[in-house]
């Protein structure tokens, strides 16, 4: 080692060569395992260093100040008149018409091509348009032209009777901010993930204005603290889930305009809520009409061309990350949703499908070495970090998360460190674990070494948003926790008092599952809307299949507000789940220390903070004066799932203090033996006085 008192250095290329030695970059210092990567992971870093370089030409100006595109594209109120403005570089002519001019070309709305640019502006007059009208382009090409609804568009409505979307000139009195600002609270981070039109009970699409009336007060109830909010930019197929964008700076009209939808965003702010949005950056729908397909003749405008030009599972169309216009175009529609809406942060969906040219179809990622293999896309892990950069820049509280599969090293990790800079990534692994669990394993076989491994195993560098099933199960084809572990006897004996062994066992283990995978988050938790009181019913939307029904396309709150039925049980105890949770302070970050477990006993145990959670997993036996070496202290029982008041048996008092017993063997560790009655099928947390 060489140290400032020994001069071992001896000549100037000694000198050198020592000096050029670099020092592991964090990623890498953090994990050795990395570091025959170690380049592949500078070279990505320094890819978007180098673009951030160009984009705000070496420092002059800022990632905020270039993702500033909507406020130039689009139609615009100017102080007099306004201007329209898109970027269509193969076309040769481009007209509005609608309501305006009886949808007929004319001179006075055809568009200008601004020289040396692949952009098209019109100068409207004042009383040219009115706040309301519809619209569309007509735009020509060599060969061709087409009817296109503007790229920039931020208000796209849909016509009740043809179906057919259009473009609407939307300027109605700025919304007045009730809660101007707002700092969300991720300690930890207790997300509702929901859908506007799905979430009446109603046999309809629901609105914004219903959501903020009907569902947030129970969402604020329930002790959660952000809701992430699905299907917001506009899709032309409602059933698509609103993963099949065609308007991506467009709030879906469906539900209702932009300024109920920031109503909806103020009063949860005013609540303390934070809201995220799933934000779809990963692919767009075929659409040429309503979407970016074929916007003015050329396919490949915002796609990549050739074998990557479209999604072979999706049936969608892939971005074209290496375009600075591309770049342009999603770095500006993520300032767009943050400084017009106050979203407070966005859930990338299909971040996987971005990373890999093979968009991670058929490959294993069984070691590090299917990470850095060449066939990792580099534009889109370059426009990745790049949009993180922007959001915290425009938002230094803003909530990043990646939905991600193949657990690419550093998606989570800071941009500093030679990661991407997403603030978590979500703990995939857990539902898989849980479904192939319920599905595979016999009760008698579920060991609780391999689900406390499954709910802790993440990178010590990165937080991740642990959940226990994900909206997908809840789809047709597939099923929720709590219909694998009932299925249909849901439907016969959810009734008090006519509950059948099946029920018992599902509501026993629903309770188990949630508690085991919150209690050992590092970041954050999530639920499905309805999954926390047991929705008994799959999501379907209308299609030509079900006659167009909004049947199964909706919640049913009647039934966890019904007490002579079961689901309330389910969804009192998800409320005393967080709120144990929350007791702690920044509980996510206590160190999760594993105090016993027995897969013979199927017996867990581990403490975080003052809390110590116990649970038995045999569906049999129960134990008397089980024995875990704890802190010496007393003490209270805060949660037991199978309190009476949770739909248990009550077995175990819960009002009594327990006292650890002295042990002489352990007097040094300041520990001694908590003795706990613990049943079968059963946890209980118990809080140090």
């Amino acid at each position: 080692m060489v140290t400032r008192k020994t001069k071992t250095v001896k000549t100037k290329e000694a000198a050198s060569s020592v000096a050029k030695q670099p020092e592991h970059i964090g990623l890498v210092a953090n994990d050795g395992y990395l570091a025959p990567y170690e380049d592949a992971i500078r070279g990505r870093h320094d890819h978007a260093v180098w673009k951030i370089n160009q984009l705000t030409h070496g420092g002059k100006n800022t990632l905020e100040g270039f993702a500033s595109g909507y406020d130039y594209y689009g139609l615009h109120k100017l102080s007099r008149g306004w201007v329209f403005r898109e970027w269509a570089p193969n076309a040769t002519a481009i007209y509005l018409v609608g309501d305006f001019n009886n949808w007929q070309e004319s001179e006075k709305y055809k568009a200008k091509r601004i020289e040396g640019t692949g952009n098209w502006e019109l100068k409207i007059s004042e009383k040219g348009i009115k706040h309301g009208d519809l619209y569309k382009m007509h735009v020509y090409w060599d060969g061709g032209h087409g009817e296109r609804i503007p790229a920039w568009a931020q208000r796209v409505v849909q016509d009740d009777a043809t179906k057919i979307f259009s473009a609407q000139v939307w300027n109605p009195e700025p919304y007045v901010w009730k809660k101007k600002k707002f700092k969300p609270n991720k300690n930890p981070l207790l997300i509702y993930e929901c859908h506007i039109g799905m979430a009446q009970d109603a046999e309809k699409v629901g609105t914004y204005t219903e959501f903020k009336d009907n569902v947030l007060p129970r969402v604020i109830a329930d002790g959660y603290n952000c809701i992430q909010i699905m299907a917001i930019q506009e899709h032309p197929y409602y059933g698509s889930f609103g993963y099949h964008v065609s308007s991506f700076f467009a709030a879906s009209s469906r539900f209702g305009t932009p300024e109920e939808l920031k109503a909806l965003i103020d009063e949860a702010h005013r609540n303390g809520i934070a809201v995220i949005m799933d934000i779809v950056h990963s692919h767009a729908v075929k659409n040429e009409v309503e979407g970016l397909g074929n916007l003015a003749g050329d396919p490949n405008q915002y796609f990549y061309p050739g074998d990557k030009h479209e999604h072979p599972a999706w049936d969608s169309l892939c971005f074209d990350y290496g375009k600075d216009e591309v770049i342009h175009f999603l770095l500006s529609n993520c300032k767009y949703w943050l400084k017009e809406f106050h979203f407070d942060g966005f859930r990338f969906d299909g971040v996987t499908s971005m990373l890999y040219y093979s968009h991670g179809l058929g490959e294993a990622f069984c070691n590090y070495a299917d990470y850095f293999n060449g066939h990792e896309d580099d534009n889109a892990i370059c426009y990745l970090t790049l949009a993180n950069k922007l959001i915290h820049e425009v938002n230094p509280d803003a909530i990043t998360i990646a939905e991600e599969v193949s657990g690419m090293p550093g998606l989570a990790a800071k941009f500093e460190d030679g990661g991407y800079g997403f603030d978590y990534r979500m703990a995939m692994n857990i539902p898989d674990y849980w479904i192939k669990t319920i599905k595979e394993r016999s009760d008698e076989d579920w060991k609780p070494s391999s689900i406390f491994w499954e709910v802790k195993n993440r990178r010590p560098d990165e937080k991740t948003i642990s959940y226990c099933e994900s909206h997908d199960q809840a789809l047709v084809g597939d099923k929720t926790i709590i219909f694998r572990l009932i299925d249909a006897d849901m439907y016969w004996h959810f009734k008090k008092g006519d509950e059948n062994e099946t029920v018992h066992r599902g509501i026993a283990l629903h309770k188990m599952i949630r508690l085991v995978t919150a209690a050992a988050i590092n970041g954050g938790y999530l639920n499905f809307m309805g999954n926390e009181f047991g929705h008994p019913e799959w999501i379907d939307f209308p299609r030509e299949g079900n006659g167009w029904s909004y049947k199964y396309a909706r919640r049913q709150w009647n039934l966890v507000d019904n007490h002579e039925l079961c689901y309330h049980y389910l969804g009192d105890f998800d409320r005393e789940m967080l709120k144990v949770i929350k007791s702690v302070r920044n509980f996510q970050n206590t160190p999760v220390q594993e105090i016993w477990h027995n897969d013979g006993d199927q017996v867990l145990a581990f403490m975080r903070g003052d809390l110590v959670f116990v649970f038995n997993f045999s569906p049999s036996r129960s134990f008397t004066d089980y024995g875990f070496l704890v802190p010496t202290g007393s003490y209270d029982v805060v949660l037991n799932t199978d309190a009476k008041a949770f739909g248990g048996n009550g077995f175990a008092d819960d009002t009594m203090t327990h006292v650890t017993n002295y042990d002489p063997l352990y007097v040094k560790d300041h520990k001694e033996w908590l003795k706990l009655y613990i049943p079968a099928r059963s946890a209980v947390v118990l809080k140090k006085n």
